[in-house]
């Protein structure tokens, strides 16, 4: 009897952690879910990198960094800079359901040739890091973007991805979204933007603190032409009216 009492507690004691460790999850994953219901209709506030950026230049004694950040809606961000994004960061966007199977490969192979090391995340992807996600090569981020990012493709649309996307996508230390960049660097708003310049700030997307949008490189400047063709390849116009409307 007193063994089989023992065995009880000792099995009541492995399993409550686990029982708990369940509650938990699920009740993350509910409000995972209702927050990313809320997102869908009200402007996002801020992003999950732009509070590690904070943090990060606190932490390094920088208390004077602000974010330049002015969320629009993607009726006010001009047509050029919507399909320079899809251009530049995910072709084939309105195709897949937030994983690209196709780009992941190549990005692999690319990476095994050559030691510089090229991503394969779709728009969806880069959403979903963003904005509840932190920055930085883990296998443990990569297997929570996975689902944050096919929960966001369940309950949003594609427009509303790119929408926010073009809204906390960094494009300068800390410059947030098109407004912002486009006030910055132009002078003009997101609604204004025409297509060079368009193709110029998704020029800078991959990494805008090493590629500079006032300063652009040689590299940046190939990119921004790359990019134009690709629009033009696309369809330009006509294919946010096709596909994102």
């Amino acid at each position: 009897m007193k063994r089989m009492k023992k065995c009880g507690l000792w099995h009541q004691l492995r399993t409550k952690p686990r029982k708990t460790v369940c509650k938990w999850a699920m009740r993350f994953l509910l409000a995972l879910l209702a927050l990313t219901a809320l997102l869908r209709f009200v402007p996002v506030p801020f992003s999950a990198y732009m509070l590690q950026q904070q943090a990060a230049h606190w932490f390094s004694g920088d208390f004077s960094y602000e974010w330049q950040y002015d969320w629009v809606n993607l009726d006010k961000i001009s047509w050029q800079m919507q399909i320079a994004a899809i251009a530049a960061e995910d072709q084939r966007f309105t195709q897949h359901f937030g994983l690209d199977f196709d780009a992941i490969q190549s990005a692999l192979e690319d990476n095994a040739e050559s030691a510089r090391t090229r991503g394969g995340s779709t728009i969806s992807q880069q959403t979903a890091k963003n904005l509840y996600l932190w920055h930085g090569q883990s296998w443990l981020r990569k297997g929570i973007e996975v689902p944050t990012t096919l929960l966001l493709e369940v309950v949003w649309d594609k427009r509303r991805i790119l929408e926010v996307y073009l809204n906390i996508a960094e494009f300068g230390d800390g410059i947030f979204g098109v407004e912002a960049a486009a006030r910055h660097y132009f002078n003009k708003s997101a609604a204004q933007l025409n297509l060079n310049e368009a193709a110029l700030l998704a020029a800078v997307l991959p990494n805008p603190i090493r590629y500079k949008v006032n300063r652009p490189s040689a590299t940046v400047l190939r990119k921004q032409q790359w990019i134009l063709r690709q629009i033009n390849a696309l369809g330009g116009k006509g294919f946010l009216q096709k596909h994102v409307s």
